[in-house]
């Protein structure tokens, strides 16, 4: 007999788990909606050439690359056939690992069929070889929302993206949050002032400050004056001091923006675009302590070009950023002549479902079941079928006790399920056109005329939702 268990990497949840999980997923999407953006799937596997385009070194070896048993006869005889052997050869498909790659060709691929700005939104699992670790995960949903232009793109686009996340984060309710913001030309002209003009000596001090909230200012300091950076002392100490900068609310971000004088060209582009961005904020309505300049943000990823995001939660900094994303300027060169500017940010729901669980921000929901209709006697199942059908038609989620078993057994069962109310109808209430209601989780119970029953438990759940119950 095998054993029974899951691989590692995957998040498997109970039904209730489940269901706040889902819950999640839905205020992500309400909200994505509600600003204007479009849904959109893409194929869990996509054609190598295609996935493994943008792709290198830590990214390409967590690749997982799909073949079915007669793809796989069909790739041994493609290996067989190499001119040289020593030539690499990847299997034909392989599953995304994240969502931005397949929307680069989805774009790309519908260009002429789409209206710009496309704004779309993603919901879907992505792959990756991750080291089987606690909290890091192989499958995995991410939920991503972009603004993609067709030649150029305008920077209000760019303030946009910060009033939807204040919006999804409000609604969870995960407690004080704020949206850190940068600009990447920003901190690209401050290293051209320093001396540090190449391209990619810049992406390597980039990625190097990206990582100070984890590696602590010391660290990245020793790092950047050690042989593999080799900047000089006080380059390092200017790197450091700017990078620390923190603004403490609206006023004090510009007045840090302002305290950065013209400098050159690149520098002076990043200040007014993140100034543009800040102002904007205010006309989406973010409270001000929702928002700060954080000099430090980066982003690791090369490819992000101007403003950039990373959102904290303020109580439990040790979960790290819960959506992170920026401004990139060509997504999808690869597959098409056309500029395609574009901004987005990215959720990584599973993990930030399993961080916000982990630390008791999250507990575990009551069913998506509102009610079961209990069975008292077997001869009442007609009753409490038309009860349970009379119930749905109403919009009240209902299961019904199928077969009659001790009231202690169905109560038992619908407290361990998580549905909060149980309706009894026995011989006693029909003679007097009544039902019994139950509310396991007050313990107390009530009795209401049969025929009014779905409006009394409508007033019931409402008062529940409306004191955040559920």
């Amino acid at each position: 007999m095998i054993k029974p268990r899951t691989t590692p990497g995957v998040m498997e949840l109970l039904p209730r788990d489940q269901i706040a999980f889902q819950r999640m997923l839905d205020v992500i999407r309400r909200n994505y909606e509600r600003f204007g953006f479009l849904p959109v799937e893409t194929p869990v596997f996509e054609l190598s050439e295609v996935l493994l385009t943008k792709t290198g070194g830590e990214t390409e070896r967590q690749v997982y690359f799909v073949q079915s048993t007669g793809a796989l006869d069909e790739f041994k005889d493609r290996v067989r056939n190499l001119r040289d052997p020593n030539e690499a050869l990847a299997p034909e498909l392989a599953l995304r690992f994240d969502l931005t790659v397949p929307l680069a060709r989805y774009v790309a691929e519908h260009e002429h069929d789409l209206a710009f700005p496309f704004r779309r939104y993603q919901i879907q699992r992505v792959y990756r070889g991750e080291r089987a670790q606690r909290g890091r995960f192989r499958e995995f949903y991410q939920c991503d929302i972009d603004v993609i232009g067709k030649d150029a793109l305008g920077i209000r686009h760019d303030a946009e993206l910060p009033a939807v996340i204040h919006a999804v984060f409000t609604e969870l309710g995960v407690g004080p949050f704020t949206i850190q913001l940068n600009n990447r030309k920003l901190l690209r002209g401050f290293f051209e002032g320093l001396g540090i003009a190449d391209g990619e000596r810049q992406a390597l001090v980039l990625r190097e400050i990206d990582k100070l909230d984890k590696r602590g200012a010391d660290a990245v300091r020793a790092t950047l004056t050690g042989a593999d950076f080799q900047l000089a002392d006080d380059v390092a100490d200017r790197i450091m001091a700017f990078v620390q900068v923190r603004s403490t609310s609206h006023a004090d971000a510009l007045a840090r923006l302002a305290a950065l004088g013209e400098g050159n060209a690149t520098l002076a582009q990043g200040v007014a675009e993140l100034r543009e961005v800040l102002e904007l904020l205010k006309a989406h309505g973010v409270p001000e302590k929702n928002y700060a300049v954080n000099f430090s943000i980066a982003r690791g990823l090369d490819y992000y070009t101007g403003t950039v995001y990373e959102t904290t939660l303020d109580e439990h900094p040790q979960i790290g950023s819960v959506c992170s994303g920026g401004r990139y300027e060509d997504l999808a060169s690869h597959y098409t002549k056309s500029k395609l500017p574009g901004v987005g940010i990215s959720i990584g729901a599973t993990r930030l479902f399993w961080q916000l669980r982990e630390a008791g921000i999250l507990s575990t929901a009551e069913s998506s079941v509102e009610v079961m209709v209990g069975l008292m006697d077997e001869s009442r199942l007609a009753d409490s079928l038309d009860i349970a059908r009379r119930l749905r038609a109403a919009g009240i989620n209902a299961e019904v006790q199928l077969e009659a078993k001790k009231l202690a057994k169905q109560f038992q069962y619908a407290d361990r399920a998580g549905i909060r109310f149980v309706v009894l109808y026995g011989d006693d209430e029909a003679t007097r056109g009544v039902v019994k209601v139950k509310d396991l989780r007050s313990q107390e119970q009530f009795e209401v005329a049969r025929e009014e029953l779905a409006t009394a438990l409508k007033v019931e759940l409402e008062q529940q939702r409306a004191m955040g119950m559920r």
